[in-house]
């Protein structure tokens, strides 16, 4: 005999082979009316589920790219079309969204592309020129190009996102008094949030100078978005004020001096129990200074001599007579100077004709001058300003393991003193001032807050997609049990007729150990462990009774099973 359960599947398989026999019947049984309306129904429901698959995989769309023009726009989608890449435009048309899983790929592909380009043309014009183009139209794409090239170098910059720049060049002259300088305007289009300091500002100015032949830094104008001037006070060489150089500098200092200070006493005090702070007064202006200064002579005998003048005159009648002839044709004789010997009248005496002598002597020594020319040097340290709080308890561990907290000594803090001043270089005479606090520090532990598991961005991510796919799942299964199901039920069920439907209650009535259609009541003697099998074979006689055709195949498969 065979096993219960394979008869019971041989049962199940029979009855459903009845069941779509009889829906099929059932189907051809209805009217025009009742198929469309099973039609619609399947139809609704496959939309519902389409559309339900669909809603569940949109994806996620980010923003690709925001602000393009219309070249780079059209070339730019062309490339996602033919990467298959969806893509969709945010309202407006001022941003152009993909989904978020492929930015990253796709700005990355783009950019192997060249895209986007934005918008500048740089010397890839000259590379079509037309045959026979003038000058001037040359003339005109060369600094077409040197622009597109100029703005270009601008937007590499990280706080840039656009850049158009305007070159103003002159035409070249002969003539001195008509020769004109050329100029730039540069506008930028700053990231959001970001902002130039004045060291940038000035390194685009120097870029843009210094591309353009004979252009003066002074003759750049550089403009923001919003309209403001960002080239003022900048003449390419001087900053006013302090610029992000010299604020860096003075942080530097100033941490070097804190890092000597803390780890000369961080050692001796732990690493908590040591604060510093120093406040160091940088003096960044340039100073030349230039000294000239004369001493008199100490040793006149040492002396240089840097000039002698000597002056002779003589006075008196130097001329004598003679006959004139071959003689006086003859030309002079050299002059020779008087021998002048004793006193002054002997050169009269030994020369009558000479009345009067005069001599004169100049000497002049040259003057002891020191001429001194100094540069002082930018950032020197004008005045320095040193706090330190040192903890004035110490927790101390005897033998015994007990802690202790012990005051600093006086001599503790003067040697802490001590080693500050040395730290730091310190000069009184400079101006430099220590103050050195010695207090107990208060326990002050921060508690940071843990964020609750429902208040995690991840989770908040979690808890949507599946709150997603639950609303998706309840909607499919209420269309299906609550409109579906029940419209097929009501189609599929064939209408009884009322004479069958009375034959059939008092069949009900009439069955052998039934109370008013109730089920059969177990013997009194009848084992409780064979409830399943008594529950199956009433199953089976009830199935015969009212399908004596399930009844009928199933002995068939038996017979055919056993031969």
């Amino acid at each position: 005999m065979r096993s219960m359960p394979e008869w019971l599947w041989s049962v199940l398989t029979i009855i459903m082979a009845e069941q779509e026999k009889k829906a099929t019947n059932l189907f051809d049984q209805l009217n025009f009316q009742q198929k469309m309306g099973l039609a619609v129904g399947v139809a609704a429901l496959f939309a519902v589920v389409a559309g339900l698959w669909m809603w569940g995989q949109t994806p996620d769309y980010r923003v690709l790219y925001s602000n393009l023009s219309d070249r780079d726009g059209g070339a730019i989608i062309g490339s996602l079309q033919q990467m298959n890449i969806p893509y969709k435009f945010a309202e407006g048309g001022g941003a152009l969204l993909v989904p978020s899983e492929q930015v990253h790929e796709a700005r990355l592909k783009l950019a192997s592309q060249g895209l986007p380009k934005g918008g500048n043309v740089g010397f890839e014009l000259m590379e079509n020129q037309r045959f026979g183009i003038t000058q001037f139209a040359e003339q005109v794409n060369y600094q077409r190009a040197l622009e597109g090239e100029l703005a270009r170098s601008v937007q590499s910059i990280g706080a840039v996102a656009a850049a158009r720049v305007h070159l103003a060049i002159p035409k070249p002259s002969v003539f001195v008094k008509e020769q004109q300088k050329p100029s730039a305007s540069v506008i930028l289009s700053l990231q959001g949030g970001r902002t130039l300091d004045s060291a940038q500002v000035s390194a685009i100015i120097h870029l843009i100078s210094s591309s353009v032949p004979d252009m003066s830094a002074k003759n750049v104008t550089v403009v923001d978005q919003n309209g403001t001037l960002l080239s003022a006070n900048h003449d390419g060489n001087v900053n006013e004020g302090l610029d992000a150089n010299q604020l860096k500098y003075v942080q530097q200092i100033e941490q070097g001096y804190i890092q000597r200070i803390e780890s000369l006493l961080i050692p001796l005090l732990g690493s908590d129990n040591v604060r510093a702070q120093v406040a160091a007064d940088i003096d960044f202006s340039r100073t030349e200074q230039t000294a000239e200064i004369f001493k008199p002579n100490q040793n006149p005998d040492a002396s240089v001599v840097r000039s002698r003048q000597s002056n002779e005159v003589m006075s008196g009648s130097g001329l004598t007579g003679g006959i004139p002839g071959a003689l006086t044709n003859q030309p002079p004789v050299p002059a020779t100077a008087p021998i002048v010997s004793g006193a002054p009248g002997a050169a009269a005496e030994n020369n009558p004709a000479l009345s009067n002598l005069q001599k004169e002597s100049t000497v002049n020594y040259e003057v002891d001058r020191t001429i001194r020319h100094t540069v002082l040097p930018v950032g020197s340290i004008k005045r320095l300003s040193v706090a330190v709080v040192v903890n004035g308890t110490r927790k101390v561990t005897d033998a015994k393991g007990k802690v202790s907290n012990n005051p600093l000594s006086d001599q503790e803090k003067e040697q802490i003193s001590n080693l500050v001043r040395d730290a730091v270089g310190f000069d009184q005479t400079r101006g430099d001032s220590l103050n050195v606090q010695v207090a107990a520090f208060t326990e002050n532990k921060e508690t940071v807050e843990e964020v609750p598991l429902w208040k995690q961005a991840d989770m908040i991510e979690l808890a949507k997609s599946l709150a997603k796919y639950a609303l998706i799942a309840g909607i499919f299964f209420f269309v299906v049990f609550r409109i579906i199901k029940p419209t097929f039920q009501t189609l599929l069920t064939p209408a009884i007729p009322a004479g069958e439907a009375e034959s059939e209650n008092e069949n009900e009535g009439e069955q052998p150990g039934k109370a008013g259609g109730g089920q059969e009541e177990p013997e009194a003697g009848q084992d409780s462990s064979n409830a399943p099998y008594e529950q199956s074979l009433k199953v089976a006689r009830q199935i015969s009774q009212q399908e004596p055709k399930i009844v009928a195949g199933i002995i068939r498969e038996w017979t055919r099973q056993n031969e």
